[in-house]
């Protein structure tokens, strides 16, 4: 059976030690470590653990802001975090209550207080794990917030018993949840386009659009195009609360384009050209970014693989799971499993990337092509294991390659039966990796070519390939004389087998 192809490509990640020096320079976590280290005997807090307001002028002083209502919501905001990550515990109110007669004042009874957190001791003393598990629990406050609904006038929604009317928001968490998320994972696949050749700044009207406009719409109607400028100026809004922790480098919408206060901006600036499109929003997901982005998908069952999951799996997942890798990321995990098998030898990885790349599924010879590249990373050590092979019908052809490759002169000459063998084989796995058209037709012609009489021998060659290999190159086969022969053959062999 052929391996499962990954939704995703893999994610080349910084290390967590890089990764967690980001996470401690995020200026949203940098401003909450030190409102909790700030914190004292004295500091009172509100019914829901916010900092009550007649502190925030001094915390806002402590974090180096003005004392103003701007420096005193920055000041509010990494307090919320530092709550929420743990770095503070607060008292609830009614804990601080006085009995009734000891002359407490009502202030004590309808505020609480805050002590350092257990978290903030692992700030200098924690493992690079611990900080970004504290960081990704930041993360997920600053995301519950930019999908919070927008209050313009909360008075309206209180009813005259103070209840909320949560009906009248017209706000579905799940679904704003959902929209948020799917922005940031087509951000990280346009991330990861190309081999990370995509990892530029996406225009936001762009971002806006692969989640409005159908795949198959031609010219946007004008209702999607007021779609797409109202999901902008939300996401203008999201990406504005999301980058001060780190997870993003954000280029705001120019305010000058936007017609007046409250409007959305003109979503035609999906196709403007490249010197205006920057004013419309830019974003970027930072290598920080692409960690929690992750971590975020791999919680919610998304199958997201990182070049270095399988650096301690057995030869046979590795081989299975990098079946689909692009080229730079398979040679990188390859890389990894091998420097992770430093102690045992080039010899016994050699010999255990042999045993694991055996098979007559439909994914074996995709797992022999991958054996190869990863033989001719171990270098030539593994030349006895290489050599133990050279009589096996799977690998035999494989090694005498990978020894040519190295130089040998000793090597025995294949029998005609593994020259066809490995035609087919090679064939099925280029197939299977849908490798580029141009290259698979060469390779096609070219095999067929190093024999006279090509299709009139290979139909006979017992593997469980051959008819559907001969079938594709009838397909792909630009001489039609050879193509229609190699048609012919596979019917020969289709009838061969008894289908």
């Amino acid at each position: 059976m052929s391996a499962e192809r990954p939704i995703l490509p893999p994610v080349r990640l910084h290390s967590e030690a890089e990764l967690a020096r980001d996470a401690l320079a995020a200026p949203l976590f940098v401003r909450a470590v030190k409102l909790a280290r700030w914190a004292g005997p004295d500091t009172r807090v509100g019914a829901g653990g916010e900092l009550v307001e007649a502190h925030l002028p001094a915390a806002a002083e402590h974090l180096g802001l003005p004392a103003d209502e701007e420096g005193a919501a920055y000041a509010s905001e990494a307090w919320r975090l530092a709550v929420d990550t743990g770095l503070l515990d607060v008292t609830d109110p009614e804990e601080e209550a006085l009995p009734d007669g000891t002359g407490g004042s009502q202030e004590a009874e309808t505020e609480g207080t805050a002590t350092a957190g257990e978290n903030l001791a692992l700030i200098t003393s924690g493992s690079p794990q611990d900080i970004l598990s504290i960081w990704l629990d930041g993360l997920d406050a600053v995301h519950a917030d930019a999908t919070a609904p927008v209050l313009d006038d909360f008075a309206d929604l209180v009813g005259e018993d103070g209840s909320i009317d949560f009906d009248a928001l017209d706000w579905d968490p799940e679904a704003e949840a959902e929209f948020l998320d799917g922005v940031l994972g087509n951000l990280y696949l346009l991330t990861l386009a190309d081999n990370g050749a995509g990892d530029g700044p996406v225009p936001l009207p762009a971002l806006a659009a692969s989640m409005i406009v159908p795949d198959d719409m031609g010219e946007p109607t004008d209702d999607i195009l007021e779609q797409v400028s109202e999901a902008m100026m939300r996401l203008d809004d999201q990406f504005r609360l999301l980058e001060p922790i780190g997870i993003v480098a954000y280029q705001p919408v120019d305010e000058a384009l936007m017609v007046e206060e409250g409007e959305a901006v003109d979503a035609s600036a999906a196709g403007a050209d490249e010197e205006d499109v920057t004013r419309y929003g830019m974003v970027k997901l930072t290598p920080l970014g692409l960690y929690g982005v992750r971590a975020r998908m791999l919680e919610a069952g998304v199958d997201a693989p990182a070049v270095g999951d399988l650096a301690d799996k057995g030869a046979d997942t590795l081989l299975d799971g990098i079946a689909h890798y692009p080229e730079a990321a398979a040679r990188a995990e390859i890389q990894l499993w091998l420097a992770g098998r430093g102690s045992q030898g080039a010899v016994a990885a050699a010999a255990e990337l042999l045993a694991a790349a055996r098979g007559t599924d439909e994914g074996a010879p995709l797992r022999r092509l991958h054996c190869q590249q990863a033989l001719a990373l171990a270098g030539a050590e593994a030349e006895p294991a290489v050599r133990a092979v050279l009589g096996d019908q799977e690998l035999g052809g494989l090694a005498r390659v990978w020894l040519a490759e190295h130089g040998a002169t000793d090597v025995p000459p294949p029998p005609e039966a593994m020259i066809f063998w490995l035609a087919i084989d090679t064939i099925a796995a280029q197939l299977d990796a849908d490798g580029e058209l141009d290259e698979l037709q060469g390779l096609v012609e070219g095999l067929s070519a190093q024999h006279s009489g090509f299709f009139d021998e290979v139909w006979r060659v017992d593997h469980p390939a051959t008819a559907d290999v001969l079938e594709a190159m009838g397909r792909l086969h630009s001489d039609k004389k050879a193509a229609k022969e190699a048609r012919k053959a596979a019917f020969k062999a289709r009838s061969r087998a008894g289908g």
